[in-house]
């Protein structure tokens, strides 16, 4: 599929959206709408969402830095959208909402296999059990946010690209 300037204009803006709100629940620890959204623009976007995780990620380089903990934006984003093409034909809320709460029980190892390469096996298993209690965390809130705000972005998103193919017909 060719990009359109309408599509880069949406993806970059999806990208911008998703920093701002991470920004902006920043204060609350562990709990996020990141993953809901992406499993959203997976969803509805296909394989543009992955323009949109790629911009994400280099957006939080520009803001926090590009650390170690950058390279995990690059992988751990990219996991989950693949788990969402894996199981993409299923429309059930709470099968997505235990698909984030599992994916947010997950992240802290996840992340931790960058510290494998730099600091070895002993570096990683002691970044990813000292983060286990923020993962409990992280899985419970995805969960939750996700049995919230699943069908309603949906609804939202669908009906977004529905005006947007109207769009490019007329």
């Amino acid at each position: 599929m060719k990009a359109t300037a309408k599509d880069i204009v949406l993806c970059a803006l999806l990208a911008a959206l998703l920093l701002v709100l991470q920004v902006a629940l920043g204060f609350l620890p562990n709990i996020e709408v990141v993953s809901l959204l992406i499993i959203v623009y997976t969803l509805v976007l296909e394989r543009r969402a992955l323009w949109i995780i790629y911009v994400f990620a280099f957006l939080e380089g520009l803001v926090y830095g590009f650390g170690i903990w950058w390279w995990n934006y690059l992988y751990v984003w990219t996991i989950l959208y693949a788990a969402v093409r894996l199981f993409r034909r299923n429309t059930s809320a709470v099968f997505w909402a235990v698909l984030s709460g599992l994916y947010g029980l997950g992240f802290g190892f996840l992340c931790s296999l960058v510290y494998l390469l730099s600091g070895g096996p002993g570096a990683m298993f002691a970044n990813w059990v000292s983060g286990i209690p923020f993962d409990l965390v992280h899985g419970a809130g995805n969960f939750a946010v996700a049995m919230v705000f699943y069908q309603p972005l949906m609804r939202l998103m669908k009906k977004g690209l529905t005006l947007t193919l109207r769009d490019r017909i007329e």
